[in-house]
């Protein structure tokens, strides 16, 4: 029985009444085959990062209309009772295949390949478009920080600049992409994401002075802290910590101001003052370029919010959900594929493998219909997540864990160029084995809002 846990109407109204009129022609039930993509990347992007495919086939579980949800759609007369009648029984009984959670995808990727009757298909589209759209733009953005921040750690801490329930996604993706930790506690929680955080602001104008601030904070939290030192002077805030302190503070805080000058000016009194081994952590409004402009100073952290949460200006990664194939009056499959001018995209169940040359990315091979002929050097990417509507990879904070993980290895597949933040070309090309339109030529034109 489904109830306040239930997922079923985290959908539009038009995938229900698509159902129903499926349902009167007699079409609902034909073999259907829907495919998960994006046309082209956001602007810049020489790469995209999936995520969200684990936080989907969690809420798939739960994907159930029960006396509740059968009510309220009653109530309103979103649709007639021959098709809450069905959607009482409605129970996902397809096979899922996708990119593991923290491939790298690229314009024409089949990111995610549902295989079932039409309406059962059709019931997932928005769901999985919202959490994979959010969650990928997220982990794109963050895993362009992570790159030019080398080997330096970066901490999500934008919980406060987006909705709640986003605020924990959007630390789920981060840390799939490669952030150290993040300031929600929420994730650490329900995905075993890392937490951490000490003050702000406000601690130390609560405080009569500075240093009482201080005090109070290494005497509850202890000397390896982190001080935030530009509440007032920079310069009085970094010799007030080193003095309450002592020099084996952990680290300070600058949250604002020229943040590169600043560095060097605190990483040159911190070690004047003995404090050699204290951290210098960054924050206020970074994001990719303003990272990689602070790789020259003395920084050991960066403090990233307001731009990793919303994709750095790309709030969504732009990915569709398509129908590709679909049974016809014989029991045949065959391929369909919407041509409209600007949103063409390739019909027919797809196969992916990524093309190594040395270990080296150097194409994303696309078949369709079969896998592209291997050269003994390609990486298969669709792996199988859903069989017989039971999910059959692992959820929850393990699978963050191995999501991390895998992003980890392919973005060392990734050809140099991938780190370049200027514009220009995917870093590898999409290429589909047949003699159809190239996709990043026919996914290349514009498209805000795609049904």
């Amino acid at each position: 029985m489904a109830g306040v846990n239930s997922t079923a109407l985290l959908t539009d109204h038009y995938e229900l009444t698509m159902v129903q009129a499926a349902l009167r022609s007699g079409a609902a039930h034909r073999r259907s085959v829907f495919e998960l993509f994006a046309r082209r990347l956001p602007g810049g992007r020489r790469y995209g990062v999936v995520a969200g495919t684990g936080r989907f086939l969690e809420a798939l579980a739960d994907f159930r209309f029960g006396e509740a949800e059968l009510a309220d759609l009653a109530a309103r007369e979103v649709v007639d009772e021959p098709t809450l009648e069905w959607l009482a029984d409605y129970r996902f009984s397809g096979d899922v295949h996708g990119y593991a959670e923290g491939e790298i995808y690229l314009p024409g990727s089949p990111i995610m390949v549902v295989e079932s009757t039409f309406a059962e298909g059709v019931l997932l589209e928005t769901l999985a478009l919202s959490m994979l759209n959010h969650d990928s733009a997220v982990a794109s953005a963050a895993a362009r920080m992570v790159q030019v921040a080398g080997d330096r750690p970066c901490i999500e801490m934008g919980s406060r600049r987006t909705a709640e329930g986003s605020a924990v996604a959007a630390a789920r993706a981060a840390y799939v992409a490669g952030f150290a930790s993040t300031s929600n506690l929420e994730a650490g929680r329900r995905w075993g994401v890392p937490t951490a955080g000490t003050a702000a602001h406000s601690f130390t104008l609560l405080h009569d002075d500075e240093r009482a601030a201080f005090r109070a904070q290494v005497d509850s939290l202890g000397a390896g802290t982190a001080l935030l030192v530009d509440t007032y002077d920079v310069e009085q805030g970094v010799r007030n910590a080193v003095e309450v302190a002592g020099t084996g503070l952990g680290a300070v805080r600058i949250d604002s101001g020229d943040l590169l000058g600043q560095a060097h000016a605190v990483r040159a009194q911190l070690d004047e003052l003995g404090a050699t081994g204290t951290r210098i952590v960054v924050t206020s409004d970074l994001d990719e370029y303003a990272i990689a402009s602070l790789a020259a100073g003395p920084v050991d952290s960066y403090g990233v919010g307001t731009r990793v949460v919303t994709g750095s200006g790309h709030p969504t990664a732009g990915m569709v959900y398509k129908l590709v194939s679909r049974e016809d009056d014989e029991g045949v499959m065959v391929d369909v594929a919407k041509a409209s001018r600007n949103k063409v995209s390739v019909g027919g169940r797809k196969e992916a493998v990524r093309r190594l040359d040395n270990g080296v990315a150097s194409a994303e091979l696309v078949g369709i219909g079969e896998a592209p002929e291997s050269d003994g050097d390609d990486r298969p990417l669709l792996v199988p997540l859903v069989r017989g509507g039971e999910v059959v990879v692992p959820t929850g904070p393990e699978a963050v864990e191995a999501a991390r993980e895998h992003h980890r290895r392919a973005r060392a597949e990734l050809p140099r160029s991938a780190g370049r933040l200027s514009e220009g070309e995917p870093c590898i090309p999409t290429r589909f084995i047949d003699e159809l339109p190239a996709p990043r030529q026919a996914l290349g034109t514009e498209d805000t809002d795609d049904r």
